[in-house]
């Protein structure tokens, strides 16, 4: 602020207040321009977080919106010896299961010894052929050194290790890195030089897993079964050929339910925001964008959305498994029509859903629409913010102008000060004058 100017003509009146009067009615105009601005900001700020929460609720539907997603049942086992999983092409079905025998991996350990790993020399030369695949030496090696040689060739298909089996004696393992029949390994000794490394029968034979699936035989290279039935895929961890263990799969509405609720919640957070704005923009707020008909026109176009009906199945709307509509305008979820649903219509609820032409891959091009790039709210925040850009520009000289005429009223009424400074010290004189020569 300027130092204090006063009157000295008129009585010490302080010019510095009646300036800052002056300039105050005169930033008028910026004041509105950047109370203006202030709003823009918050309005683009308003429509981040409106895109923000279609985001939400993009993901939500997108969970719901195909087909490879859904599942509508989901399976049991008597058993921890056999774990179940389902897919969406799982159907209702009970499987007896016995397991006779584990998948398993070949481990082969060396016949001789060495008396330490890291120092004695067990080979100089020649080569160790794994499965088909040679490992070369080309100088002196320990037994660790040759383990090493082992795991840095590529494609060999086992993993060597060095195991201490006493005092001073260690022998070199070689274990397959899958389990089953189609990875076990046979070795060619062709080492020379050194101590020498010899190899004999294998420690543990591969073998496949073994199970009956409703007294049918089935094998795998895994401990898993993929797909054994339609959708249905088994792990087995225990062998016990005594025991028959029985696998349910019966419909669960469980899964697809939760993917539902947080489609709802997205949903109902939309419309709370879009109340809160409403509520800003009728009290005033000029930040707040309740009163743009964009609002309007999306809650509509969702609620069109959801009402609509799809597809050809026995059910075509999202009402008929329990999706409503509440009087506040949020959604809820008839959890005991939801599960009647998908226990009784379990694949027309998936075709609802998901299907070609179903509710929730329509409602994602809908919100598309709204939010990506080229879409409605990004095209508006475009818009704001080339406004609140331009407004910088207006401010700025806007500034300029204001300091420019303060100045210059300071110079104007600082020359005004001087003047009547000098006319009441001339004035002053006069009257000195005029008082000597009355007393002649």
């Amino acid at each position: 602020m300027s130092s204090p100017i006063t009157f000295s003509g008129f009585n010490n009146i302080d010019f510095n207040t009646i300036l800052n009067s002056l300039m105050q009615v005169a930033s008028q105009p910026l004041t509105t321009l950047q109370d203006h601005q202030t709003a823009l900001k918050s309005q683009v700020s308003s429509f981040d977080a409106l895109n923000g929460r279609l985001s939400s609720m993009r993901a939500a539907a997108d969970a719901l919106g195909s087909l490879s997603s859904l599942s509508t049942v989901s399976g049991t086992s008597t058993d921890t010896a056999v774990a179940v999983s389902t897919g969406t092409d799982a159907v209702e079905g009970h499987y007896d299961v016995v397991v006779n025998e584990l998948a398993r991996a070949q481990v082969t350990a060396s016949t001789t010894t060495a008396p330490d790993a890291k120092t004695t020399v067990v080979a100089s030369g020649g080569t160790l052929t794994i499965g088909g695949v040679a490992v070369a030496i080309t100088g002196d090696v320990t037994l660790q050194q040759l383990a090493t040689a082992i795991n840095q060739t590529d494609g060999i298909g086992v993993t060597a290790a060095v195991v201490r089996t006493g005092t001073n004696a260690y022998k070199l393992t070689l274990s397959s890195v899958d389990t089953g029949l189609a990875n076990a390994f046979t070795v060619t000794n062709g080492l020379t030089g050194g101590a020498g490394v010899a190899f004999g029968a294998n420690a543990v034979e591969a073998s496949d897993a073994s199970i009956l699936i409703n007294n049918i035989a089935a094998t795998s290279s895994s401990n898993t079964f993929e797909d054994i039935a339609a959708g249905v895929t088994l792990t087995v961890s225990k062998k016990d050929a005594t025991k028959t263990i029985g696998i349910d799969v019966t419909p669960d509405s469980s899964a697809l339910s939760g993917k539902v609720n947080s489609f709802i919640t997205a949903y109902n957070n939309l419309v709370k925001f879009i109340e809160t704005q409403r509520t800003s923009a009728n009290n005033g707020d000029a930040g707040s964008i309740g009163r743009d008909p964009l609002l309007r026109a999306l809650r509509n176009s969702l609620r069109t959305e959801l009402l609509g009906a799809y597809g050809s199945a026995s059910v075509q709307r999202l009402t008929e498994v329990g999706v409503e509509f509440a009087r506040d305008g949020t959604l809820t979820l008839n959890q005991s029509k939801f599960d009647d649903a998908v226990t009784n219509n379990g694949d027309d609820v998936r075709e609802l859903f998901a299907g070609t032409g179903g509710a929730f891959p329509a409602i994602e091009a809908l919100l598309d629409g709204y939010s990506q790039t080229g879409g409605v709210i990004p095209s508006i925040k475009d818009r704001l913010n080339q406004q609140v850009t331009a407004m910088d520009d207006q401010i700025s000289k806007m500034q300029t102008r204001l300091a420019q005429q303060r100045l210059a009223m300071q110079a104007e009424f600082t020359q005004a000060d001087a003047a009547m400074s000098q006319l009441k010290n001339q004035s002053s004189s006069l009257s000195s004058i005029g008082s000597g020569l009355g007393s002649f």
